[in-house]
């Protein structure tokens, strides 16, 4: 099972007795067949304490499970979707832009501290994403939500990659990323760019990035 695109803002679900999906609650565009829904309340794969760390923060973003046999849209606010299929890897997304992802992947909760520290937590709260990201692993499909459309940007060893943080979307692979200054005499005088800061990723992966600054 994968997601289908029927357009830039709505991709579809084929569902078959023994699979199912997870997505944001009211997300859910119409349906044919038997399917079912019903409120996912262990946070996915990721258990309770997944749960209880994005309540903690109030980060939580419902999700429900679907179910059954038949074809399932999925939208949500107008926003843009982007489908990234996993063959095995890590994607890190925040939840709120998770649209839809396949059942059989497993779903956990990372601290942003433990990428970068203090500067992980700072980068958090400069972005806007929180405290928490989401972590998906293994082999499956999962729809993701932009702002103005997604760009896929590689990163190499010895090659990062730096994108503002507020345009970032997600990345997966083994990528470490830190929050940078940019931070000069000239916009200590009120002359600067504006974009004080800047999220640089290295090591070897993908991230994906958003055609504008807008927070879903």
């Amino acid at each position: 099972m994968a997601f289908t695109r029927i357009n830039n803002k709505m991709v579809s679900a084929q569902l078959l007795p023994g699979q199912r999906v997870l997505s944001q609650r009211g997300s859910m565009l119409g349906y044919t067949g038997e399917v079912t829904f019903q409120p996912n309340l262990m946070g996915g794969q990721g258990g309770v304490m997944s749960m209880i760390g994005r309540r903690v923060a109030n980060e939580d973003t419902p999700l429900m499970t679907v179910e059954g046999h038949g074809t399932v849209l999925f939208g949500h606010g107008g926003h843009h979707v982007h489908v990234v299929d996993l063959v095995g890897d890590t994607l890190y997304v925040e939840a709120d832009r998770l649209l839809a992802f396949e059942g059989g992947l497993q779903q956990s909760t990372m601290f942003m501290g433990q990428q970068g520290g203090l500067m992980g937590v700072v980068r958090g709260q400069v972005t806007g994403q929180g405290l928490f990201t989401t972590k998906l692993t293994g082999k499956g499909a999962v729809a993701v939500m932009a702002h103005g459309g997604v760009i896929e940007l590689p990163i190499s060893p010895g090659q990062p990659v730096h994108v503002d943080p507020q345009a970032y979307v997600a990345h997966r692979g083994e990528v470490t990323n830190k929050l940078s200054s940019a931070l000069g005499w000239r916009d200590m005088v009120g002359r600067g760019s504006g974009e004080a800061f800047q999220l640089e990723l290295s090591g070897h992966g993908t991230v994906y990035v958003q055609a504008s600054e807008v927070k879903l």
